[in-house]
């Protein structure tokens, strides 16, 4: 919205929680992330180390950074919950031989087989939403549109 097109102060948005576009993708975040933990539960993942592990699923041995770049996290976000996801034996980190200021991540054997203990996990989410694949496919697309939207202003 350019500042010329800006709503008036008459015609701005309310205060009121419920009109708020920021409530509604904060509450359905919570939504959402109760459906994760209750699928979750039985992997021993929390949400996050599920994000991390489809990461490292897709493409193994990335870097600390490359990681935290996909997820939209910081290494200060990213570091314990990579230690911890080391200890429960997942994956390791371990310094690169060319730049020891960089952290490769690879996953373990138990980190590749959780991988089919969770195949199950995006079909109960697709069915927890009540929505047609389309549907989600077509509100994915704008949410990334609207993220990307919301980057450029940030």
């Amino acid at each position: 919205m350019t500042t010329s097109s800006r709503p008036s102060a008459a015609d701005a948005p309310s205060l009121l929680l419920d009109e708020q576009l920021c409530f509604a993708l904060h509450s359905t975040v919570l939504a959402m992330n109760k459906v994760y933990r209750k699928l979750l539960r039985s992997l021993d993942l929390t949400y996050p180390q599920y994000l991390v592990m489809m990461v490292l699923w897709e493409q193994d041995q990335l870097t600390l950074t490359d990681i935290g770049r996909r997820l939209f996290l910081d290494s200060a976000t990213l570091t314990p919950l990579l230690k911890r996801m080391e200890t429960a034996g997942w994956l390791t980190r371990t310094r690169a031989e060319q730049d020891e200021r960089q952290v490769i991540v690879a996953l373990t054997p138990a980190g590749r087989a959780l991988k089919q203990k969770a195949a199950q996990v995006p079909v109960e989410v697709l069915c927890a939403t009540e929505c047609a694949p389309d549907q989600l496919a077509a509100l994915k697309v704008q949410l990334e549109q609207l993220r990307g939207s919301l980057m450029t202003h940030a």
